[in-house]
């Protein structure tokens, strides 16, 4: 009564959990994978919004004679991304700084440009740094 049938076919307990315990694994590391794309795009886009806040603050300031000291001074000329929050920092008519945060990030961006303070791991102007 306890034989097997030859013919009958089928797989183990043991062999499904093994196969189980397989998947659970790999669903991990692509997981993890795809969680260190996600933060190199968030850091990709605020240091892109950095970017584009640079032309339009040039932008006001060749219409007014300094730099804007809030977003809202901008108008339209720039739109922040979603889930960034930028902060001007200091904006004379020597310079501007700001800082950038996403939602999606602990990461933290900065720009300076001409006479501003740099601000946080910033130190060329004009260039952006992450930290």
């Amino acid at each position: 009564m306890s034989t097997r049938c030859r013919f009958e076919r089928g797989f183990t307990l043991i062999e499904l959990i093994v196969v189980i315990v397989i998947i659970g694994l790999l669903a991990t590391v692509v997981t993890g994978r795809f969680s260190d794309a996600r933060g190199n795009a968030f850091v990709s886009s605020m240091k892109s919004d950095l970017h584009n806040l640079a032309i339009a603050e040039e932008s006001y300031f060749y219409d007014n004679g300094t730099y804007a000291s809030d977003l809202d001074a901008l108008g339209n000329a720039f739109i922040a991304s979603a889930g960034i929050d930028i902060t001007i920092a200091e904006a004379t008519n020597a310079g501007w700084s700001a800082t950038t945060t996403h939602t999606g990030t602990a990461v933290k961006c900065y720009l300076f440009m001409e006479g501003a303070a740099p601000l946080g791991s910033a130190s060329t102007n004009g260039s952006s740094s992450c930290t």
